[in-house]
């Protein structure tokens, strides 16, 4: 089961215990609740040293989601997991919607103020400049590094490097024969053309069936071994395809000859983006001083299936590296999180064209609340009795929005709010227990 995170008196992190525990100290009033997400409580008195379990935390970064895992390497056990939900592809379309303000305001230096001498120094990117979507992802798992390092005893960090090791598919003896022949053999390209190819049959678009690599030219006819050259089918389509080469074998269908080609040539967009910003979060993961192991999406996917483990991105992040054990994820719940950013520093909406619509209030606090917060509201009169939990939007009336789990809940007095959990950029929920 999930546990609680646990701190002494100095804010110092032990060993994180089971929720029943917790219930049993908050209620003997022996400890306090430090944070709600993740949930921690620290304790009112100070005990007696003993000796605290380190814990590895395993990560997982991906373009869209990014799994973690906090793993006791000597029992196996999974302490905590969580699901972080990138905010790249937000930060891309609001920098798409700036564009054509973007132009406006440089053609109004041409137009107004030609008298001013021209600046061509001021374009350099700086070194290690990633673009903004990307750089957002680097400073989210950043962002909760620190913190689960200050709640739980962290000694070791692993962190899948490179999706698909593209060098050990081109080269096959680069890391030795017992690698790619081995136990180990197939992983990495076939996971790599799983994630290609949508996990379907490139000729007939079947799903959820046992799926064969096929080369598109055909070995027989000078086709390579090339990963470029590799596709996923049915046992159907390839042995009706046989030695056809793909021109022939889809001459009836011009359309799916074109995209099958178009794909084959086409790098998978996910990996690329976790290629650039592999190198920066493992400089990120040393900076903290602690020991940094590294390995590859397809070992990832060998210690999970050696496990017989669904594939999630927790589940993911607990089997990176080679010094995963035999997991114990019994009962984990994983904490749900969304990257929602800060807000926005605009002084006024603007519409499709770019020209001021409305006013946006320069207030942030109203009555001690932030628009952003997660309240509990206990409603005793009106015509909204009851107790609602969820983000509250705030306004200067004092009668606040609140989004929960069942809906909006509309008109809420401050009054009657009680703040659980600060405004961090981040929402929180929870899934289903495995």
């Amino acid at each position: 089961m999930s546990k609680v995170f646990v701190l002494d008196t100095k804010k110092r992190p032990l060993d994180p215990i089971n929720p029943a525990q917790a219930r049993q100290l908050l209620r003997n009033k022996k400890a306090a609740i430090f944070r709600q997400f993740p949930f921690t409580i620290i304790l009112k008195k100070s005990c007696p040293d003993s000796p605290v379990s380190s814990l590895r935390l395993k990560i997982d970064p991906g373009a869209k989601f990014t799994g973690m895992a906090l793993v006791n390497d000597s029992t196996g056990e999974v302490v905590f997991a969580a699901e972080l939900k990138h905010r790249g592809f937000a930060i891309r379309d609001a920098l798409t919607s700036r564009r054509p303000r973007r132009q406006l305001r440089g053609s109004r230096r041409a137009r107004k103020t030609r008298y001013r001498q021209p600046r061509f120094l001021n374009r350099n990117l700086p070194e290690g400049w990633l673009a903004p979507s990307l750089q957002s992802r680097v400073e989210n798992i950043k962002t909760w590094v620190e913190r689960l390092r200050k709640l739980a005893p962290i000694e070791d960090i692993s962190q899948e490097l490179v999706r698909f090791d593209m060098q050990l598919m081109a080269n096959p003896d680069i890391q030795g024969k017992e690698y790619q022949q081995g136990t180990l053999a197939g992983y990495e390209s076939r996971e790599y053309l799983l994630e290609k190819w949508g996990r379907q049959c490139a000729y007939c678009g079947v799903k959820d069936v046992p799926f064969q690599v096929e080369h598109i030219h055909p070995r027989a006819k000078g086709g390579s071994n090339s990963i470029t050259n590799l596709t996923l089918s049915c046992e159907k389509c390839n042995t009706k395809k046989g030695t056809k080469d793909i021109k022939d074998f889809l001459k009836k269908d011009p359309l799916k000859l074109e995209k099958i080609l178009k794909q084959a040539k086409r790098p998978l967009a996910d990996a690329a983006a976790v290629n650039a910003t592999r190198l920066v979060l493992l400089f990120v993961f040393k900076a903290t001083g602690l020991p940094v192991e590294t390995g590859s999406g397809g070992l990832t996917k060998f210690n999970r299936s050696q496990q017989n483990l669904e594939k999630t991105h927790w589940i993911d992040a607990a089997c990176v590296g080679q010094s995963t054990p035999i997991l114990n994820i019994k009962g984990v719940k994983p904490l749900l999180i969304t990257a929602n950013g800060h807000g926005t520093r605009q002084s006024c909406r603007t519409d499709k064209y770019g020209f001021p619509s409305r006013y946006v209030p320069r207030f942030k606090f109203v009555n001690g609340f932030q628009t952003g917060d997660i309240v509990k509201a206990v409603v005793t009169k009106g015509k909204k009795i009851g107790a609602y939990i969820g983000r509250v939007a705030v306004r200067t009336s004092g009668s606040f929005n609140i989004s929960t789990i069942s809906g909006l809940i509309q008109g809420i007095s401050y009054k009657y709010c009680k703040s659980i959990h600060k405004k961090d950029g981040y929402e929180y929920g929870k899934s289903k227990i495995c």
